[in-house]
């Protein structure tokens, strides 16, 4: 985009060549970015063909939860035993409908959202019979294993059939004859035109089948999803919750702001003001005065050292340099090592996060060992970070203080609630009067870095 607009404003340039190569280079760009997301459709295409055959290959258990609810209907009249028969294939096509869910976003991408919970009756067993959701479940299972038989069966066929050609030069020496049997009788000889068939396959098949498994998120949308209206609820409440973040953490930016100004106020700027009145005076006392010039520099001296520790403290209260260089393990241990009580530090993490998690995992450490110095009481305090299924980041900060934290009742744990909602993460506070505190904050995990674990404790 900047180049496109950067051509025109060189009105001379032509004579120094800058145009064409602007062109040739803006071409280029889009040319790699048009192959980026061709190459990304069709490796995603092959996870399409994954889905048809999936629907194939459960084309058995999808029939057979079907049968059983067809069958279970069909003998209540006659028999009490198909209500039951009816209700376990009902909860086992329920069940189906969430994996159905599942296998569609992991191989196409699409999320669905399920529909609400019906209208609740007194007798729960009515309620079960006549809510809608596992009857379309049961539709849906019929109706994609039909498709699966038809889809599936191509797309496995198909898919063979270009690799078994695309392999050809393989086996080739191997054939009778140096032809290929066909299925339905006859023979072609192996010659490179069927090489050629087959790699034309497997480029063009990942493309139809991106096309073809339309019909699946069509069918999963509309008997396994809430329709429209849960879908415009689920978007409503999202934007809902991402005003607030970002309300949350505008003000949360802004108490950051007014609490570095006032640091830099009570700090180092106190100590500058100073620096500067010493220096005046030893400057008018260098004739007549030189010891005590020499003494008024040795103070300003001092204090200049002094602003130098209290400007570092403030910029590792900004961002510490430990975090970007060495992670978040390192920080968090310079961190125990700096706690006026001991802190035990766990770090276990497969990969290092990004630098917002760490980040915010970091700053929520250091507030939470605060606030456990400050207002605990307690003797020791222990902080666990590891990564749990989502993936999430979780860091746990314990003490053995007098507990009684409320969540409500300060700046301190809003702030925090307020920095993890802005990433969509959660802070959880137990904190049972003389039983010590436990602040738990899960992080949803960005793009990762490579880091070792690290177990430390400070002395």
């Amino acid at each position: 985009m900047t180049t496109d607009q950067s051509g025109p404003a060189l009105s001379t340039g032509p004579a120094l060549g800058t145009g064409p190569a602007l062109g040739a280079s803006s071409t280029a760009a889009g040319a790699a970015g048009a192959g980026a997301v061709l190459a990304r459709t069709w490796l995603w295409g092959w996870l399409a063909i994954v889905q048809l055959v999936l629907d194939l290959l459960l084309i058995g258990p999808f029939l057979a939860v079907g049968s059983t609810v067809l069958a279970g209907v069909a003998s209540i009249p006659a028999l009490l035993v198909g209500v039951p028969l009816t209700a376990f294939g009902l909860l086992a096509a329920s069940l189906l409908a969430r994996f159905e869910r599942a296998r569609l976003r992991a191989f196409t991408g699409v999320v669905v959202v399920p529909p609400g919970p019906p209208t609740q009756r007194q007798n729960r067993w009515l309620t079960w019979l006549l809510d809608p959701r596992p009857w379309r479940a049961t539709l849906h299972l019929t109706l994609i294993s039909l498709w699966g038989l038809v889809a599936g069966t191509l797309a496995t066929g198909l898919t063979s059939l270009a690799f078994a050609l695309a392999a050809l030069p393989v086996y080739r020496s191997q054939l009778p004859g140096g032809r290929l049997s066909l299925p339905w009788g006859g023979s072609l000889p192996a010659n490179p035109a069927l090489v050629l068939l087959g790699v034309f396959g497997l480029l063009v098949l990942p493309m139809v089948a991106r096309g073809v498994v339309s019909v699946d998120v069509a069918l999963t949308r509309w008997l396994l999803g809430g329709g429209r209206q849960a879908e415009v609820e689920r978007l409503s409440a999202r934007v809902e919750t991402l005003t607030q973040t970002r309300v949350a953490a505008v003000d949360s930016v802004e108490l950051e702001r007014r609490r570095i100004e006032r640091d830099l106020h009570d700090g180092p700027q106190q100590r500058l003001v100073a620096i500067a009145m010493d220096l005046g005076m030893a400057r008018g006392k260098l004739v007549g005065d030189p010891e005590g010039a020499a003494d008024l520099l040795d103070k300003a001296h001092t204090a200049a050292k002094e602003a130098i520790v209290e400007m570092r403290q403030v910029a590792r209260g900004i961002h510490p340099p430990v975090l970007t260089d060495r992670g978040l393990d390192a920080a968090l241990s310079a961190l125990a090592a700096r706690s006026p009580i001991p802190v035990r530090v766990s770090v276990d993490l497969p990969a290092r996060p990004s630098q917002t998690v760490e980040a915010i995992a970091y700053f929520c450490v250091s507030e939470a060992l605060t606030n456990v110095a400050k207002h605990s009481g307690a003797r020791t305090a222990q902080v666990t970070v590891t990564q749990q299924p989502g993936p999430l980041l979780v860091a746990t900060v314990s003490d053995d203080g007098c507990g009684g934290a409320d969540p409500g009742a300060g700046t301190g744990l809003i702030g925090l609630g307020q920095r993890v909602a802005a990433v969509d993460g959660t802070l959880e506070v137990d904190s049972p009067a003389g039983a010590g505190t436990r602040l738990t904050i899960r992080l949803p995990l960005g793009s990762p870095n490579t880091s070792p674990s690290l177990d430390r404790s400070s002395p």
